[in-house]
């Protein structure tokens, strides 16, 4: 087949994403390329046996060794990496796939007589360089981002809990100047309530879009670029001359500043194993979950204070994204794998002057539509075909949404029936902090019984083996909801300690349903986890942007121990969950063309 006529085949064949095609590649494929790589001549061989690199590279990076009948290099320890070397004859077929250069060539120069130009003669045929494409030397190689220090990774952790802090704070601190913003604008109450629901409406699609571009281009780029679009927005919401600016510059926000939802938890799988995954993604929910709790908090002081207002609260969302801009900005490092990777190449090929040498990722070169199709479009194609993303991203949303009802519940009960002033009418929310934390205490005592049970065994527990928090956080949320309702109606009659401890089991409820299923998706699909999780957080937060705008008239009409028992009973609907994935998720694995088998 001559040069013209492998360009048609490699435009007509089907393109697919790159993360799609290497878990399901076509037999006939490879089983051409291994006969290739085994018929190569001794004479080969024995050149790419005395292939070597300068000295300063060869104390960091050992030589690529080709493995040409396994896509990927299974260890025993269960770690992330055990899939992590690509295959070689795979890459090469990959990037003939997904690169639009055959259609390119065939659509727009069909008829001209290419050349060199300049009248440079054609270099000759070129040898197959496909078992020079880089990959880690093993767990242990330096270069890979699970054996940063534990002081980067540290600094890592911070930058992006910082940048979640400032976004989940900014979109429940503006509602603590509703009534405010009201009489400015002489509205009620369902559209005020868009200044929060058009926030988290931005960030349910902000991470569809942030997601797949962080595992084309980077984390890093998504993140300080999300940052500082968060920033703009925020001052601009703070600076708006009239309510239509206001409402767009919210929506703006949250579908700007989205991306810490969605990177962040991929950045942690980048980052730390397996078996301390857990603790860190325990650490970073407790900041997701405490920005939406805190901030009513400090939000109703900086309304009640004459010489600040309403604007105030947006101002001070602005500034805290600042220092998550300067923090991502200056000290987040690249984590995502086939980035480090093709950089790995260009300092291998800087080097040893060895053009051959490359990362499959580097090949990768996709049209703006065919972004959209496989990558921008690919996380609500998983969303709805994946039982297992669509029911625990239903179970999730729920609970998510309920983070944001409260906005409204707690000061209905503490202001409106123990007639507490406005900031101390938000300081149960502390309480209910307080719970979140406890729970992530209960997971992360978990995650070590885990650990050893696997160090007992030598074996990876399944993914399924982390819902048991879920059955146990399902009846806590259950109990807090009706112990809440029931007794924050009777003020008259019960202490306001009462219902705080509610609030407090609530929060524990709140922990031990989301993090385990964040959790549980991510261990299910690893190595498409940001676009699993855009999903996800897709789902999550359009609950989250729906359920404040019909909460207060809910609690008003129904009173409010009648409409947290609907909302307990629906909690009650999904308990059932967990149960039905722990007995049956891996037969849904195994049927799945996506997820971990």
């Amino acid at each position: 087949m001559n040069q013209l006529e492998e360009i048609v085949a490699a435009s007509s064949a089907p393109r697919e994403g790159a993360i799609t095609y290497l878990q399901s590649s076509t037999t006939s494929s490879t089983q051409t390329d291994s006969s290739t790589h085994l018929n190569t001549s001794s004479e080969e061989k024995t050149e790419k046996q005395n292939l070597s690199f300068p000295d300063r590279l060869e104390d960091q990076e050992a030589s690529v060794e080709h493995q040409p009948h396994a896509v990927y290099d299974y260890t025993r320890n269960g770690d992330e990496l055990s899939r992590s070397e690509l295959n070689a004859q795979l890459s090469r077929e990959l990037s003939r796939r997904i690169t639009n250069t055959g259609s390119f060539l065939l659509q727009d120069h069909a008829d001209m007589d290419l050349s060199m130009g300049e009248n440079i003669p054609f270099p000759p045929k070129l040898p197959d360089r496909t078992p020079y494409c880089v990959a880690f030397n093993g767990l242990d190689d330096p270069y890979h981002p699970h054996n940063l220090s534990f002081y980067k990774k540290m600094l890592y952790s911070a930058s992006v809990a910082m940048a979640a802090l400032s976004f989940s704070m900014g979109s429940s601190m503006f509602s603590q100047g509703n009534k405010e913003v009201m009489q400015l604008y002489h509205i009620g109450e369902s559209v005020v309530a868009l200044g929060t629901s058009l926030f988290v409406f931005g960030f349910s699609a902000g991470p569809v879009i942030h997601g797949p571009l962080s595992e084309l281009f980077g984390r890093k780029p998504i993140m300080v670029i999300s940052c500082f679009g968060y920033v703009c927005f925020s001052f601009g919401s703070a600076t708006s001359k009239d309510l239509h600016t206001l409402m767009l510059c919210r929506f703006f926000s949250g579908f700007t500043g989205s991306a810490p939802f969605v990177v962040g938890p991929a950045g942690m799988v980048d980052l730390f194993r397996a078996r301390v995954r857990g603790i860190a993604m325990s650490v970073f929910v407790s900041v997701l979950f405490g920005g939406p709790m805190i901030a009513p908090v400090l939000g109703g002081f900086i309304v009640k204070n004459p010489s600040m207002g309403w604007r105030w609260t947006l101002y001070m969302s602005g500034i805290i994204g600042c220092v998550s801009l300067v923090m991502n900005a200056f000290f987040l490092q690249e984590t995502h794998h086939p980035v480090l990777l093709v950089r790995k190449a260009e300092l291998l090929r800087r080097n040893t002057g060895n053009w051959g040498i490359f990362a499959a990722h580097e090949e990768v070169s996709l049209s703006l539509s065919e972004i959209v199709r496989n990558n921008i479009m690919r996380p609500l194609k998983l969303l709805f075909t994946e039982p297992i993303i669509f029911l625990v991203s239903v179970y999730n949303a729920f609970v998510y949404g309920m983070l944001y009802a409260f906005l409204t519940v707690i000061p209905l009960v503490f202001s409106g029936r123990y007639h507490w002033s406005q900031g101390v009418g938000e300081l149960p929310y502390v309480s209910m902090f307080l719970g979140v934390c406890f729970g992530g205490l209960i997971i992360v005592y978990f995650e070590n019984m885990l650990n050893k049970r696997m160090d007992a065994t030598g074996l990876n527990p399944s993914p399924e083996a982390r819902l048991p928090p879920v059955m146990v956080g399902g009846a806590t949320f259950v109990i807090g909801m009706f112990l809440l309702g029931w007794t924050g109606d009777y003020a008259e009659h019960i202490h306001w300690i009462v219902p705080v401890i509610g609030a407090f089991i609530v929060g524990i409820g709140l922990m031990l349903i989301f993090l385990p299923t964040m959790n549980y998706i991510i261990d299910c699909y690893l190595y498409i986890a940001a676009t699993a999780l855009a999903g996800n957080t897709f789902l999550r937060s359009s609950f989250g942007a729906a359920f404040p705008l019909f909460t207060t008239q809910m609690f008003n009409n129904l009173t409010i121990k009648w409409a947290a028992t609907l909302l307990g009973g629906l909690g009650a609907l999904m308990m059932p969950l967990p149960f039905i994935f722990y007995k049956y998720g891996a037969t849904i694995r195994r049927k799945s063309k996506h997820a971990m088998h």
